[in-house]
């Protein structure tokens, strides 16, 4: 059991930094990813349909066999985690804002949040927000547009430019000193934000905090792989291939990259 793969899935390329983070703590373990890029983004989609795609994402990785299975969405999180746990016996990891750690560092006590509309209009993260940010003003902004500019690897565009521009402006206005990623794709525009925004504000994501709770759920369970050697890794897209590769083809590991049509 231990040396089955975890499983990945994010509606897109996005969950690859998630992938990153996890490898880079658990360099034995095995991985397969599923991008769902066909039907990227999930945040303009009805809960209904997140839910449905959530499901077939899962049930793809339980036939590949997969011992445990993030769901490397912030819009499938808040929207289908739930269902998902209360359904099928496998360890289910979910991924929100980290709100929580921004609130508790944050001394303007103003917090900026740019997430998709799926994953800002959820009950999840409203009750995140009330729990972890009180005293705090939470500036939210919906990244409309950067999830498909992302997909097509379109990082360093005028237009991924453009649009930041525009959703920072009233973030850097209210003096945010903290920058929470609400989707598993932003985190590709750091390089960006960090031109865009004054320097003394903090971008902050959930990748780390999700690898270490990837860990400890696998060391609660036994199932760490303990083996010498390193992981091997899978990867599947509905979408154009050649643009996952960009994403992890940098990575020194053993992998395959493969079109799934589903």
């Amino acid at each position: 059991m231990s040396r089955l793969p975890i499983g990945i899935f994010d509606s897109g390329v996005g969950g690859t930094s998630i992938w990153k983070e996890i490898h880079n703590l658990l360099p034995n373990e095995h991985c397969i990813y599923l991008a769902d890029s066909r039907n990227a983004p999930y945040g303009e989609k009805s809960p209904e349909e997140i839910l449905r795609l959530s499901i077939k994402n899962t049930e793809f990785l339980l036939d590949k066999g997969c011992k445990l299975i993030v769901v490397a969405c912030n819009t499938a999180t808040t929207n289908a985690i739930d269902y998902l746990r209360k359904t099928y016996k496998i360890p289910l990891i979910g991924i929100e804002p980290a709100i929580k750690p921004a609130a508790l560092n944050s001394k303007s006590k103003r917090v900026g949040v740019l997430a998709t509309k799926g994953t800002l209009s959820s009950t999840l993260f409203h009750s995140t927000a009330q729990n972890h940010a009180e005293g705090i003003e939470i500036i939210e902004q919906q990244g409309k547009g950067l999830v498909e500019l992302i997909e097509k690897g379109a990082l360093q565009s005028e237009a991924i430019r453009g649009l930041l521009k525009e959703f920072l402006e009233p973030m850097i206005a209210k003096d945010i000193d903290y920058l929470v990623l609400g989707c598993t794709h932003y985190p590709y525009l750091i390089p960006v934000l960090k031109e865009l925004l004054p320097e003394h504000v903090q971008i902050i994501d959930s990748g780390e905090a999700v690898a270490r709770q990837t860990k400890a759920i696998l060391k609660k369970v036994g199932n760490l792989n303990r083996a010498s050697e390193k992981g091997t890794h899978q990867f599947f897209t509905n979408g154009d291939v050649a643009v996952l590769q960009r994403f992890v083809l940098k990575e020194s590991v053993q992998q395959e990259v493969s079109f799934l049509d589903f």
